[in-house]
């Protein structure tokens, strides 16, 4: 794997296979509940909350994001990097693969 690969914000890159109206709503339902968790976590800082509660509440919306973002790990795995091994471009999409994954760990 090359250590030196950045991950850039826009790669330009398109989905191999777009997501359905389903998967979109799926997953915007999950952003907009996490949302609406940030947002209650502003209010107990307002409200001068306990601070174990307010932790509590961030380990969620942690547990939530990351839930999201294996999702989409999954999926871009079994789609984009499956079609690019398929396609004899498998090293560069596993490297890039590598790169997010350990991103994402951190």
């Amino acid at each position: 794997m090359n250590k030196n690969m950045e991950l850039p914000e826009d790669s330009g890159k398109k989905p191999v296979k777009p997501r359905s109206d389903e998967e979109k709503q799926q997953i915007n339902n999950r952003l907009k509940r996490i949302e609406g968790q940030v947002r209650g976590i502003q209010k107990m800082v307002e409200d001068d909350r306990y601070c174990v509660d307010t932790l509590v509440q961030i380990s969620a919306i942690k547990n939530a994001i990351d839930k999201v973002g294996y999702s989409l790990l999954e999926r871009h795995t079994h789609h984009c990097v499956a079609n690019a091994i398929h396609n004899g471009e498998g090293e560069e999409a596993i490297d890039e693969l590598l790169k997010v994954v350990q991103q994402f760990a951190k």
